[in-house]
Order: structure tokens, then C-alpha cells, then sequence
């Protein structure tokens, strides 16, 4: 059986008591469908709730990864200023091999996504959640068909805007447009800077699991070959080869097993928080963007106001029709201030609830791999330890 990886300690149990509302969702019993290039994972979703806007305290429906993609673009569309889980991106080559460990991995992923969602404060509350895990497939795939032509902007895509926008001004085609507010600006610093760090832990991660493997099966192919060293030899020198054998193919699982918890508990939580980072940084160009619009019709509505006033200082006829466009303008002006206050207030109260979790679940990633570590390389001294007095009677003889 499978060992989960932990969901965040904020989602309550369905068996709480009735008066606390809880959402517990589960993803379970990847099945491959298809073959080639049309194939895919479906996964059950299984949702235990006491919500009264759900169907009942029990829904199992069925999805797939373009499902998730669906939730997860419909969010970040509606919730500006909310850090949106990132789901786990595509894998073109291990698409066309699906290997058993991709699949679980790609599987606690998405069970992690949207139990993050299904816990947060505000985004337990959408409609599009609710959608996600109580319709039929045939109906999720009618709004997945239908939303795709209509919600183009993904985040990927708004970050290749804001650095082309970046890009602009650097060049000088285009005036720079940011805020100055040192405090915002030591955030964006620390996020890049949290993202490349992350990135290289994890890339480090990958190298240490690798490693492991690689040992495991050094030690299994070695353990054979004393094995059958053993077994052309008489007596004693044979008990022992045999003996030093079958103690290598011992920590050869030891190994693997070990390179399989730290894939679980080290490697897969550095990349869930660089998949944080990202959409803290997609949020960022959200605010970026709500920044240069407020700005550009503030500017615009001051544009018109004077020449409003002008046109009704010489008594224009066109001065009606110019009073009708600068309210019109200033409306817009004004809503284009609320949303960027808004983004700004939200990001405010998602920073801190990130750092939080960050330290909480960096603290135990760390822990975890630093007892893993002391664990393995205990059992793989004592192993040895065990057969030193046999080998050294060998030695002797």
C-alpha cells in the first residue's frame, strides 16, 4: 500500500461533530484509459462533506487531469489576489510510459491540490468547486469543452506577458508603470529568491534519490553475484559469500525502500512549494496588471475632467456628451482602484498564511529526510556489523 503524503492540518475530519463544517476529498484508483497519444488517467473523487449546498454527505465521481486543469483556471479567473494551487504540470514523456510510480505520484499531487483548495477559507465556497466534484462526467466534460474557448488566459500565459511587459521596458519601447512601495518590492525579492533555492534543493532531492536507487541496485546485482561466488565454493568460504550475498540483497531493499521515502517525503514537498512560488508569481502579475490599469484610467479620467471643464467654460454643445463619458470613465476608474485594493488586501493575508504553512511543512519535509537519513545509515552499519565476525573467521582460517 501506498504511504500518503500529508494534506494540510487545517481540513477538518468528515467524523467531526455536525455542528463543524467539514469538506474531505479524496483521490483515488488512477485507471489508464486508451492507448498512444489519446491516453489518459481517470481518477475516482471521492468528497465527504456536511455542507448544506452539497447533494448529500457522500459524492464519488470520476475525473481527469484536464478536470483539474478546468478547476484550477476557473479559480484563478474569479479570485484575484488568492495564491491558487498549482496543479502538477504535463509530462509529455512519461505520458507515453505511465509508469506505476508517475501515476501515484501524479495521483497525490492532485489529491493535494484540491484538498488545498477544498481547506482554504474562501475557495471551499465556489461554485466551481462544487461542480468539480458532484457532476456527472458528461456534464464536467461539456463545461470542460465549453470553457476552453472562453478562460485562454492561463496563468503560464500571464507570466509570459508580465516578462514581455518587462522585457518592453527594459528595451525603453514602453514607460515603466510600477508601484513604488519598498515593502512590496522586498516580497517580489524574497519569492524569485525562494524559487530558485527551491528549485535547486529539489533538483538536488532528485540527485539524492537517484543515488540511492542506483546503490540499491549495485548492491542487488552484487549480492547475487557473491550468491553464486558462494555456491562454487566449499563449507565455510561458501556459507560466508552466500551469507555476504543475501545481506547485500537485504540493503539493496533497504535502499530502494529508502529512495522511495525520500522521493515521498523530500523531493515531492520541494516541488509542491515550487508550484506555490509559481502561483505566487502569476498572482504577482495579476496585481502588476490591476496596478497599470488603475493607473492608466486614472490618467485618462484626469484627461477628460479637463477637458470636460473646458467644454463647459465655453459653453460647448458637445459638453453633455463629454459629462455622460467622464462619469462613465471615472465609474471604471474607481472599480479599477477596488480591484487592485482588493488584490493588494488578499495578498496581504495569503502571504501570511503561506509563510506559515512554509514553515510548518518545510520544517517536517527536513525532519523527515535528516531521520530517514540517520535511520538508513543505522540499519545498513548494523547489517554490516552482523556479518564482520564471520568474515573475519574466514579471514583467519
Amino acid at each position: 500500500m501506498e504511504q500518503e503524503r500529508s494534506i494540510p492540518s487545517s481540513l477538518l475530519s468528515p467524523r467531526s461533530p455536525s455542528s463543524q463544517p467539514c469538506l474531505s476529498v479524496s483521490v483515488t484508483d488512477p485507471v489508464k484509459l486508451g492507448n498512444g497519444v489519446q491516453a489518459y488517467i481517470s481518477y475516482r473523487v471521492i468528497t465527504k462533506t456536511n455542507f448544506p449546498e452539497y447533494q448529500g454527505p457522500e459524492k464519488i465521481v470520476i475525473r481527469r487531469y484536464s478536470d483539474f486543469v478546468w478547476l484550477h483556471d476557473r479559480l484563478f479567473e474569479k479570485y484575484k489576489g488568492i495564491f491558487i494551487p498549482f496543479i502538477p504540470e504535463k509530462n509529455a514523456v512519461e505520458k507515453f510510459r505511465f509508469s506505476a510510480e508517475f501515476i501515484e505520484m501524479r495521483r497525490q499531487a492532485l489529491d493535494i491540490f484540491v484538498n488545498q483548495i477544498a481547506s482554504h477559507h474562501e475557495l471551499q465556497k465556489s461554485e466551481d468547486l462544487r461542480t468539480f466534484l458532484q457532476v456527472e462526467e458528461e456534464t464536467m466534460e461539456r463545461l470542460r469543452s465549453h470553457d476552453s474557448g472562453i478562460f485562454k488566459k492561463k496563468p503560464a500565459d500571464l507570466m509570459q506577458l508580465f516578462k514581455s511587459k518587462v522585457s518592453d521596458i527594459v528595451l525603453g519601447k514602453e514607460k515603466p508603470v510600477e508601484e513604488s512601495n519598498p515593502e512590496y518590492e522586498k516580497l517580489k525579492h524574497y519569492i524569485f529568491e525562494l524559487e530558485n533555492h527551491l528549485t535547486e534543493a529539489q533538483k538536488h532531492a532528485f540527485r539524492l534519490v537517484k543515488r540511492h536507487r542506483e546503490l540499491g541496485q549495485a548492491l542487488s546485482d552484487f549480492g547475487k553475484a557473491a550468491k553464486l561466488l558462494g555456491a562454487c565454493e566449499e563449507k565455510a568460504v561458501g556459507k560466508g559469500f552466500s551469507e555476504l550475498g543475501a545481506k547485500s540483497e537485504m540493503l539493496s531493499i533497504k535502499l530502494q525502500k529508502e529512495a522511495h521515502e525520500l522521493l515521498l517525503n523530500f523531493e515531492e514537498p520541494l516541488k509542491d512549494y515550487i508550484r506555490a512560488v509559481q502561483s505566487i508569481k502569476a498572482t504577482i502579475a495579476e496585481r502588476a496588471n490591476a496596478f497599470r490599469q488603475q493607473c492608466e484610467l486614472a490618467e485618462t479620467t484626469k484627461l477628460k475632467e479637463i477637458n470636460l471643464d473646458r467644454l463647459v467654460l465655453v459653453r460647448s454643445d458637445k459638453a453633455a456628451e463629454a459629462e455622460v463619458e467622464y462619469k462613465e470613465l471615472k465609474a471604471a476608474s474607481e472599480e479599477a482602484t477596488k480591484r487592485f485594493e482588493t488584490i493588494v488586501a488578499l495578498m496581504n493575508q495569503e502571504i501570511i498564511r503561506f509563510q506559515e504553512q512554509k514553515t510548518l511543512d518545510m520544517g517536517l519535509a527536513f525532519h523527515e529526510f535528516a531521520k530517514g537519513q540517520a535511520h538508513l545509515a543505522n540499519g545498513v552499519a548494523d547489517a554490516w556489523r552482523s556479518l564482520l565476525p564471520k568474515l573475519e573467521a574466514l579471514s583467519v582460517s
